[in-house]
C-alpha cells in the first residue's frame, strides 16, 4: 500500500528555493521510511525518479553538496520541486520505481525504450476444440501460454512445426464453426479436421495435451510415446498410420533442431548481458523455455555516460519485467548492485521465487558469455551505423541548407489499384535510423476522391498529420492579419515572432521550429524537422497549401520540405547529357522557391534519401496490400446488424454463399432456422439500398 505525502502544508518561503537548498528543506520532514522520490525541474518536466530504503538519509545526501558526480551535481541544480511517495516496504518502491521510470521517462534515469511486446505461443482454451496461434500483448484470453519468443518470424516457424507435429488447428472460431468440409491444412497434413468430425473431441484432447506436454518441457516423454505408437501401428501393419506419426516425430526434431544456442542446463531462464562502449550500451536478451533458446532480442537503453554497466543492467531488468512475467531463473553478466533486493521483487511480482545469478563455470556461463559476445558485436554494429547516419544527416543538412542535421524526418506516399484500397502512410526516422513505433497509416476517408487522385490522398494525410500536430499545441494558430500565429495568451510562438524587430525580416532568414508545448503525445506530436513527398512538384504545391492553410509561412517557419521524385528526359541523348554534366542518378529533389536539383552519385545525402524513399515505399505497399487483403476476406454478412456466427452459418448452409442470401427474396430467407420475419427484411434491405 503507498501513499503520496501532499506538499500543500509546505511552507512558502521554500516554494522559493531550489537546488540543494530545496532539497534540504524537503529533508526536514521527510521520514526515514522506504519510498520513492522525483526531482522537478523548472518547466514542471520529471529529471530523476529514484528509490530509497530511508527517505530522509537518501535524499539528505543530496543536500550535502560533496561526492556527486557531474551529472548529479547538474541535477540537484535544476532542481525546483520534490514529490515522494511512502511504501510499506523498499520492495513495493523498486517496483514503483520502475514503473514512473517507463511512463515519466525522466531525462537523468536509465531509460528502457521497449518497441514492443514479445510475441508467445497459445493454445486457447475457450473452445471445445482448442486453437494454436501467435499471441500479443494482455494475457487475457482463457488458455496456456508460451514464450517469449524474440521475433514473429521464429514464432511462425514453431507454429508450422507444431501444427505438423500435433495437428491442431490455428483457425478462428468463426471460419471453424462456417466449416463442411475439410481445409486445405488438413490436406497437407497439418491440422486434424475437428470441425467437421474427423477426430474424436477424446483424441484431439490427446492432441492438445501432448502438445502442452512438449511446448512444457517434456519433450522426450512425448517423442518416446509417439516412436513406440508408430512401433506398434508397424507391427499391426497399419503403415498409414506409422507414416502419420513419423512424419509428426520429424516435425518435432525439427522444433527441437532448429534453435542456435541449446543448453541442457538451462531450462527456463532469461540471459541478460550487457556491453558499454563509448558512453553506449547493449543488453542482449536470451529467451530459454523447455530447455531450448526461443531467440534472442538486442537493446540500447538511453543513460548516463558515467552511470556502470552493472547499475544501467539492474535499472534495465527491473523495467523490463514491469509488464512481464520473469522466469524462476535469470542469468547475467554484471552483477546489480541490489540483486537480492532486485530478485524478490521480480519474485513479488511473478508469485514465485525468481533468481539472479551470475554463472562462473558450465553451460550456463557459456550461454552468457555467447549473450555477452552478441551484446559487444550488435553495439559495434550500432555505433559504425550511427556514425554513418550522422555524416549523411550533416550532408543532408549542408544540401538542403538547413540550420542543422534533422532530429526527425518525416516521409510520406501513397498506395491504392485504381484508387481501391487507398492508404497513406507516413514513415519516421532519426539519428538512430527508422523509428518504425512512429510510423503511421492513414485510410483515406474522403468520400467525393476521385478514384486515383494522388493529389488529393496527399492533402488529406498532410491535413489530417498537421491538425493531430495542432491538438498537441505545436502549431501556432493562424492569425487573421498574415496567417501565422498571433502570439497570444497560451500560443506557442517562435522565437522571431516574438520579436517585432524581426516581422519583416527577409525570406532568407534562418528557419524556425515552433517550440514544444508540454509533454503533449510523444509519438504524435513530435515535432518533425523534415517533410519528404514521394512525388514531384505538384505533390509539394499541395503540401505547402496544407501547411499555409495550418496557420505559418513554410518559407519561413516549419519543418523544411521537399520532393523527390524521378527526372523527366525529353529524350535518351538529353538524358545521357544530363547525367554527364549533373551526375544525374534518377532521383530529382524539389525544394520551395528553388529550381529542381540532381544529387551527385555516391553523395551521402542521396543514399539518405533513397533508403528514406524506399522504407516509405514498402511501408505503404504493405499497409495497402493488408487492407486489401481484409477486404477480400471481408463477408457482408457480419456488417448486418443481428446476424451473428450461429445465424451466419445457417445461412451459409441454407444458400450456399452470401452472393446467393444477396439474391434471395424475404419469404425465402425466413425458411432459415433463427431468421425471423423482421430479420430476414433487414437482410434483403442490406443488399437492396432499403
Amino acid at each position: 500500500m503507498t501513499q503520496e505525502r501532499d506538499n500543500s502544508d509546505t511552507p512558502a518561503p521554500a516554494r522559493a528555493l531550489k537546488g540543494a537548498a530545496l532539497i534540504a528543506d524537503e529533508v526536514a520532514r521527510l521520514p526515514a521510511k522506504p519510498g520513492v522520490y522525483r526531482m522537478i525541474g523548472e518547466k514542471g518536466d520529471v529529471l530523476y525518479v529514484g528509490k530509497a530504503r530511508s527517505l530522509k538519509a537518501r535524499v539528505g545526501s543530496y543536500a550535502q553538496g560533496r561526492g556527486h558526480s557531474n551529472r548529479i551535481t547538474r541535477m540537484i541544480s535544476e532542481t525546483r520541486a520534490m514529490e515522494f511517495v511512502v511504501t510499506a516496504t523498499e520492495t513495493e518502491a523498486l517496483l514503483l520505481e520502475a514503473n514512473l521510470i517507463k511512463q515519466l521517462k525522466p531525462r537523468y534515469n536509465v531509460i528502457f525504450r521497449d518497441d514492443k511486446s514479445f510475441p508467445y505461443i497459445l493454445i486457447a482454451e475457450d473452445h471445445p476444440a482448442p486453437q494454436i496461434l501467435k499471441h500479443r500483448g494482455a494475457q487475457k484470453r482463457k488458455g496456456a501460454y508460451y514464450g517469449p519468443f524474440a521475433s514473429a518470424g521464429a514464432v511462425n516457424r514453431t507454429l508450422t512445426a507444431l501444427q505438423k507435429a500435433f495437428l491442431l488447428r490455428s483457425c478462428n472460431d468463426s471460419v471453424y464453426e462456417g466449416r463442411t468440409r475439410p481445409c486445405l491444412l488438413h490436406q497437407i497434413k497439418r491440422c486434424a479436421a475437428p470441425c467437421v468430425g474427423l477426430i474424436s473431441p477424446a483424441d484431439y484432447a490427446a492432441l492438445v495435451a501432448e502438445a502442452k506436454a512438449f511446448l512444457s518441457g517434456d519433450n522426450s516423454a512425448v517423442q518416446r510415446a509417439l516412436s513406440k505408437e508408430m512401433e506398434e501401428a508397424a507391427e499391426r501393419l497399419d503403415f498409414e498410420r506409422a507414416a502419420q506419426l513419423r512424419d509428426r516425430i520429424r516435425a518435432l526434431s525439427y522444433v527441437q533442431g532448429a534453435q542456435d544456442i541449446n543448453a541442457d542446463g538451462v531450462g527456463a531462464a532469461d540471459v541478460f548481458a550487457i556491453h558499454c562502449d563509448g558512453g553506449q550500451a547493449c543488453v542482449q536478451v536470451f529467451f530459454f523455455r523447455a530447455g531450448q533458446n526461443w531467440g534472442n532480442h538486442a537493446f540500447f537503453p538511453k543513460h548516463d555516460r558515467e552511470d556502470e554497466p552493472a547499475a544501467i543492467l539492474e535499472a534495465f531488468i527491473a523495467q523490463f519485467y514491469d509488464a512481464r512475467t520473469p522466469p524462476g531463473l535469470i542469468l547475467v553478466n554484471e552483477t546489480p548492485p541490489q540483486a537480492d533486493l532486485l530478485g524478490e521483487a521480480l519474485s513479488l511480482r511473478a508469485n514465485r521465487k525468481v533468481e539472479i545469478h551470475r554463472p562462473q563455470r558450465g553451460q550456463k556461463r557459456d550461454v552468457v558469455d555467447a549473450a555477452a559476445l552478441n551484446a559487444r558485436e550488435a553495439l559495434g554494429r550500432r555505433m559504425a551505423e550511427s556514425a554513418s547516419q550522422a555524416k549523411a544527416l550533416e550532408r543532408l543538412a549542408e544540401v538542403l541548407g538547413l540550420d542543422g542535421p534533422p532530429e526527425r524526418i518525416e516521409v510520406y506516399d501513397n498506395s491504392h489499384i485504381s484508387g481501391a484500397n487507398a492508404t497513406g502512410a507516413m514513415i519516421v526516422a532519426g539519428p538512430e535510423g527508422f523509428v518504425k513505433n512512429q510510423y503511421r497509416k492513414f485510410n483515406i476517408k474522403t468520400a467525393d476522391l476521385t478514384p486515383g487522385d494522388d493529389y488529393a490522398m496527399m492533402r488529406e494525410v498532410l491535413t489530417r498529420r498537421l491538425t493531430r500536430l495542432q491538438k498537441s499545441q505545436r502549431i501556432a494558430p493562424p492569425s487573421p492579419v498574415n496567417g501565422r500565429g498571433a502570439g497570444g495568451e497560451g500560443d506557442e510562438v517562435s522565437q522571431t515572432e516574438r520579436n517585432p524587430s524581426d516581422a519583416d525580416a527577409p525570406p532568407s532568414s534562418p528557419r524556425t521550429l515552433l517550440p514544444p508545448a508540454g509533454e503533449g503525445n510523444a509519438r504524435d506530436g513530435d515535432f518533425p524537422d523534415l517533410l519528404i513527398i514521394d512525388g514531384g512538384a505538384a505533390h509539394l504545391n499541395v503540401v505547402l497549401d496544407v501547411m499555409r492553410e495550418a496557420g505559418f509561412d513554410p518559407e519561413r517557419q516549419g519543418p523544411a520540405v521537399i520532393a523527390v521524385a524521378k527526372p523527366r528526359r525529353e529524350d535518351e541523348r538529353g538524358r545521357r547529357a544530363a547525367d554527364r554534366t549533373m551526375g544525374a542518378t534518377g532521383e530529382q529533389i524539389v525544394m520551395p522557391g528553388k529550381p529542381a536539383f540532381l544529387l551527385p552519385p555516391r553523395d551521402p545525402a542521396l543514399f539518405l534519401i533513397q533508403r528514406l524513399r524506399d522504407e516509405a515505399h514498402r511501408y505503404a505497399i504493405g499497409v495497402h496490400r493488408a487492407k486489401r487483403k481484409k477486404a477480400l476476406a471481408a463477408n457482408p454478412l457480419d456488417d448486418i446488424e443481428g446476424v451473428g456466427a450461429a445465424r451466419k452459418k445457417a445461412l451459409l448452409h441454407h444458400f450456399g454463399s452470401a452472393k446467393a442470401v444477396a439474391r434471395a427474396k424475404p419469404a425465402d430467407l425466413t425458411a432459415v432456422e433463427g431468421v425471423s420475419e423482421a430479420l430476414a427484411q433487414r437482410i434483403y434491405d442490406f443488399f437492396h439500398g432499403g
